[in-house]
Parts: C-alpha cells; sequence; structure tokens
C-alpha cells in the first residue's frame, strides 16, 4: 500500500505492506482523508500515535470501502462505504478500523466530502453534546468557527436547536457562517460584548478564553478541544466561575480506549446520521489534493484564514 510517512519532520509517500485486519476489525480501501492540526503537530514530533497505531503514518480521519473483514465482522458490511475516525493510519490507501466505529455514508455522499466528516464532527459532537451537554435553546458561543471542527459544530448545533454565535479572527467569513446557522457570527475582539452564553466551545485557546469566561450564563460549560491558535496557557477569574458555578473540561479522542470511542460513534450514528443522510449536515471542502501531493496540502492547510477541511484523495 502507499503510504503519507513522517520522516524526521518531512513528508515521503512510501511503500508500506497492507495490513490485515484482526478480530473485530476490518480493511479499509482508502479513498479520502480529512487533514487535522493533529498531523501538523505528529509532524513536529508533538502528538505521538496512541499504542497499536501506525506511529510514523499520519491522519485521523477516512472515507473508503471495506474490502476485508476480520474474524466476528458481520459480513453485510463488506463493499460498504463508510468513514471512520482511527488513531493514525489514515493518510494511506489501506487501514484497518475497528468495526464497531464506523460510520455509512450516505449514498448522495462523496468519498471527498466523508473523508472530512469523522473526525471533525465526532469531535465536535462529542465536546457539544456529551461533554458541554448542550441543549435546545442554550446559546452556544464556537471559536475558530471557520475550520473544520468550527463548521461541523455549527451545523450540529443549530440543527439541535441552539443559538449559535461563530467567532473568527476576521470579518471574511461571516456570510458563509451564517448560511451553516450561526445566528450571530463576530471577530475575536467583540466577544466581551455579547450577551451571555450557556456552552462555550474552545478551539483557539487562551486568546479567546481569556475573553469568554466574562460572558458566561449561570451553570455555563466551557469545553475546551484546542489551543493551537491562541496559547494553552490562560488566566481565569476564579470569582466569575465561583458566581456563575460554570464547569470547564477539555475532550481530545485520539488517545480514548476502543471502547469509549464505541460508545461516542454509536452515539453520533443515533443522532447525526440521519441529519447526514438529509442534507441537514455537510463537510465544506475547502480544497482536495492527492496523496502525493500530501506536502502541498500540508502547507496549504498551515496557512490561517481557511474556511473548511483539506481533503487528500486517495487513488485506487
Amino acid at each position: 500500500m502507499k503510504s503519507v510517512v513522517i520522516d524526521n519532520g518531512s513528508l515521503t509517500l512510501s511503500d508500506r505492506d497492507t495490513p490485515t485486519p484482526g478480530a473485530g476489525d476490518v480493511l479499509i480501501a482508502v479513498h479520502a482523508a480529512g487533514l487535522n492540526a493533529a498531523d501538523l503537530m505528529q509532524r513536529l514530533g508533538m502528538y505521538p500515535a496512541p499504542a497499536g497505531w501506525p506511529q510514523d503514518i499520519p491522519g485521523l480521519e477516512l472515507a473508503g470501502e471495506v474490502i476485508a473483514i476480520g474474524e466476528g465482522v458481520d459480513q453485510s458490511l463488506l463493499n460498504k462505504r463508510v468513514c471512520a475516525i482511527v488513531g493514525g493510519g489514515a493518510q494511506s490507501s489501506h487501514c484497518v478500523v475497528p468495526a464497531e466505529h464506523l460510520t455509512l455514508i450516505p449514498e448522495n455522499v462523496s468519498y471527498e466530502e466523508a473523508g472530512g466528516f469523522a473526525e471533525a464532527f465526532t469531535t465536535a459532537f462529542d465536546a457539544l453534546v456529551r461533554q458541554g451537554k448542550m441543549i435546545a435553546n442554550d446559546r452556544v458561543l464556537i471559536s475558530g468557527a471557520s475550520g473544520g471542527v468550527g463548521t461541523a459544530a455549527i451545523q450540529i448545533a443549530h440543527a439541535l436547536g441552539a443559538h449559535v454565535i461563530a467567532v473568527t479572527r476576521t470579518n471574511e467569513h461571516h456570510e458563509q457562517l451564517k448560511k451553516l446557522g450561526a445566528s450571530q457570527t463576530i471577530t475575536i475582539e467583540k466577544v466581551a460584548s455579547i450577551e451571555r452564553v450557556n456552552v462555550v466551545l474552545e478551539l483557539v485557546g487562551a486568546a479567546h478564553l481569556n475573553a469568554a469566561q466574562h460572558v458566561l450564563a449561570p451553570h455555563a460549560r466551557i469545553v475546551v478541544i484546542g489551543v493551537g491558535g491562541g496559547g494553552s496557557t490562560a488566566e481565569l477569574n476564579l470569582l466569575n466561575f465561583m458566581g456563575t458555578r460554570a464547569t470547564l473540561t477539555g475532550s481530545t479522542l485520539r488517545a480514548r480506549s476502543r471502547e469509549e470511542k464505541a460508545e461516542v460513534i454509536a452515539h453520533l450514528n443515533q443522532v447525526l446520521l440521519p441529519l447526514w443522510q438529509n442534507g441537514e449536515l455537510k463537510v465544506h471542502v475547502n480544497k482536495t489534493y492527492s496523496l502525493e501531493d500530501a506536502g502541498a496540502a500540508y502547507d496549504f492547510f498551515s496557512e490561517r484564514g481557511k474556511f473548511g477541511k483539506v481533503i487528500l484523495s486517495i487513488s485506487q
């Protein structure tokens, strides 16, 4: 199989042995894989893959076709179009995935779009619904709203009946964010002036959290799932947290156990898959590159000001 390989911070395209699925696993012929901030960190040696996943092949999400199954897996999964989160190895022509981590791709959705669904929408869903306890009519503040997870979070919150305030660095993407379901769009310096919010989805880090902590409604929930755009150290006003009885938590998916991820995916398939099937949710693909052009894809992904996902398209 062909794989993007990290070699001392550089990316190369290498031939590797195609893996065989073990008990409970499937082998996927990968047609598309999304890029995420974790891939940039792994390339720099800052975010190693969990045990059991390829240590030098990046990629946390993929879409493709099930071409082989391991012992105990339902035969009906063979030849199904699926997408999935993985601990690593997605940026390759083939990847082994636990069967219980799969999401079926709707018939009207391309592999390129599906390649950017799993990580972004699973991360946003887990943070908003499972960690942030978001419910209908909540006011939800989403930082870094123009990225892959941000655009997913806006759509999820809107579809589930929340009032969404989307935060961006510039005025460039306001109209696009409103089309996704944002009720209000602001730049980061305007955060302190908005009405109080029930849920904060923190994708930027300290630069945004320093302002967001002052607009919390009683019993507000802050969920931190990204810090790359604004620093990892914030100064908290503890009196404000005491007065609002707010909670602050953080979340990552990559290092969770197989069973924990299966629970999240089962919940996502129950709640979000019908919305994806009927068109209420959509992956907004900014640009697609071939696997051979992974270096250029990483360079483009590193630039600020993008809207939506960057995808590697993989020919079989």
